[in-house]
């Protein structure tokens, strides 16, 4: 069985300042090949959902395939949202 691709797409920026990686809503990444452009701060928080859905499970109150997170630096707060993409 393959396994789905993951896409990560940065959606809000609600902190007072700027990212210190540079991120900017808009962004979105490859989870297979494009992971390490990622904050590690945010990847850190972002892995276990992308595991959930990879291998078929749901976050509650989400929608199906696809789960919304946030940066944990309170200052910057990005909005980050994973979808599963069924090919």
């Amino acid at each position: 069985m393959k396994r789905p691709k993951i896409r990560i797409t940065l959606i809000d920026q609600k902190g007072t300042k700027g990212c210190h990686r540079g991120h900017k809503p808009g962004d979105t990444y490859d989870f297979d090949t494009e992971r390490g452009q990622l904050c590690p701060m945010a990847m850190h928080v972002a892995f276990p959902y992308v595991d959930i859905l990879r291998y078929g499970g749901e976050i509650p109150n989400q929608k199906k395939g696809t789960a919304v997170f946030s940066c944990p630096d309170v200052d910057t707060l990005n909005i980050f949202k994973i979808e599963r993409i069924e090919e």
